[in-house]
């Protein structure tokens, strides 16, 4: 029987997954996530779910599938086109990153771009070069006071998130509103997702 596996130990990204009816493993994938020298923050992120797809399929020995994905908080994009440079955001290092962060998302708008990959794999091979998608979703930040921000990095929410926030948190509820996949911003765009497993007739899909 065909697996499908999630390469990804996000607890969000698995509740958004299950949601969907389909019995998964996880694995999370050891690859190096530094950005190249004048690589675009949409080449990065493709390229970061290709690699983490890639690295677990080589370890499977049975037939199935392999879901990986990427997500990149991209300041400046409001101003530039999203394939040019803007500045990623990623997870703080600690609470000072996370305040400088949340600062400079303060009032602005910025995009929250996550890539998929879905890779067939079989017999310890990959299949292909699969399937890579990049949703976008622009997010509009309220103006949260330095208080608030000192209250939310108190509760440790931020340190594995990329921009460090998470749209969902309810006490925090950082953002005024967004334009796009509001799944996508929590970090699994279900749509295209759906529309990926379709495109390979993955069965039982809710």
């Amino acid at each position: 029987m065909a697996v499908f596996i999630l390469a990804s130990s996000s607890p969000r990204r698995r509740e958004l997954l299950a949601g969907l009816g389909i019995p998964f493993s996880i694995i999370k994938p050891e690859i190096d996530e530094t950005q190249h020298d004048d690589e675009a923050p949409l080449d990065y992120v493709r390229r970061l779910s290709r690699e983490k797809a890639g690295a677990v399929a080589m370890t499977l020995t049975t037939p199935g599938a392999v879901l990986a994905a990427d997500t990149v908080v991209i300041l400046g994009a409001d101003t530039l086109g999203i394939d040019e440079r803007g500045d990623i955001l990623g997870k703080p290092l600690d609470a000072a990153d996370a305040r400088q962060m949340l600062q400079r998302l303060r009032g602005r708008v910025h995009q929250v771009c996550t890539a998929l990959t879905l890779l067939q794999v079989g017999d310890g091979t990959a299949g292909g070069e699969g399937i890579t998608r990049v949703t976008c979703t622009a997010v509009t930040m309220r103006d949260y006071s330095d208080a608030e921000i000192d209250a939310y990095i108190a509760t440790g929410d931020p340190f594995d998130k990329a921009g460090s926030y998470a749209i969902q948190h309810e006490t925090f509820a950082p953002v005024a509103r967004i334009e796009g996949s509001y799944t996508n911003v929590v970090g699994l765009p279900v749509e295209t997702l759906r529309e990926m497993l379709a495109a390979i007739g993955w069965p039982g899909v809710k």
